[in-house]
């Protein structure tokens, strides 16, 4: 039995335990991810909530893997930290972050290029703002994995929310990854992405194509026009109910083109187009 584990881990060198928090926002849940083995330990991302069923699985797939040393949080949204303060109380371990601002019960801040052990591997976190200014990638460096929080999810697209989130930010994030070797993606949201370099393609292509349809409905508004009147036109592709949640993606694309000079605000509320 205990060889048969160690050989799973090797093969297989992290453990996904989904939380039991499905939303809109979440999809099927948060992803939590279990990664070590027996000679340096587990390390756990992402402990999103505080149930006691979900926190005993993420604690048994820890134990498997030598016993969980340290709780990684890839930003501070509450499905990502939500289980964090539970299981640290019940492990005493650390909780480390890339920053108290966007993590507040962080033990520990990590830098963008800090290296921690995995077996014979080691994990690199990697800043990656956008999404949120807090935001950290964590790659498996040989085994080529990327733990990828929220910058991506592996079924449709995340929201960019200003003032926390930063499409200028997010799109020089994406393009960061594109430089990596991956070969897989694991996402803080939905299935494993198999083919990284196409789908970060796929995420670039697709907010450019969004900043054309704000700039084209802009267009179409000489007098300027408010984020409530400019969705409609630039989400028609997606259903009303979630027209709110597009509101803060397309003021996210709006602010990137008034920092590049291209669009203007009229009485902090209205948004014209530049010639």
């Amino acid at each position: 039995m205990q060889q048969e584990q160690k050989r799973q881990q090797k093969e297989q060198p992290y453990t996904v335990v989904l939380a039991p928090n499905p939303s809109v926002m979440t999809g099927p849940g948060t992803n939590t991810i279990i990664v070590g083995s027996e000679a340096t330990g587990a390390l756990v991302i992402d402990p999103a909530v505080e149930a006691e069923d979900y926190l005993e699985q993420v604690i048994t797939a820890g134990k498997a893997r030598g016993g969980i040393r340290r709780i990684l949080i890839t930003h501070g949204h509450p499905d990502h930290c939500g289980g964090a303060a539970a299981l640290r109380e019940r492990l005493g371990v650390p909780v480390l972050a890339f920053s108290r601002a966007g993590v507040t019960l962080a033990d520990e801040e990590l830098e963008d290029g800090a290296r921690l052990p995995v077996g014979d591997d080691s994990l690199l976190a990697i800043h990656t703002p956008g999404h949120r200014f807090d935001h950290l990638c964590f790659l498996l460096e040989q085994a080529g994995i990327l733990f990828a929080g929220d910058l991506l999810a592996g079924v449709g697209t995340v929201v960019i929310a200003p003032p926390e989130g930063d499409m200028t930010a997010y799109l020089a994030s994406l393009r960061r990854l594109q430089r990596l070797e991956l070969r897989s993606i694991v996402p803080g949201h939905g299935p494993i992405i198999t083919d990284p370099g196409s789908k970060l393609a796929e995420y670039i292509d697709h907010r450019l194509l969004r900043e054309q349809q704000v700039i084209t409905a802009l267009a179409r508004f000489p007098e300027g026009a408010t984020v409530s009147a400019l969705v409609p036109h630039v989400y028609a592709d997606v259903s009303s109910t979630l027209h709110a949640l597009a509101a803060q993606s397309l003021t996210a694309h709006l602010l990137k083109l008034e920092q590049e000079g291209r669009v203007r605000r009229q009485d902090g509320e209205r948004w014209q187009l530049l010639s």
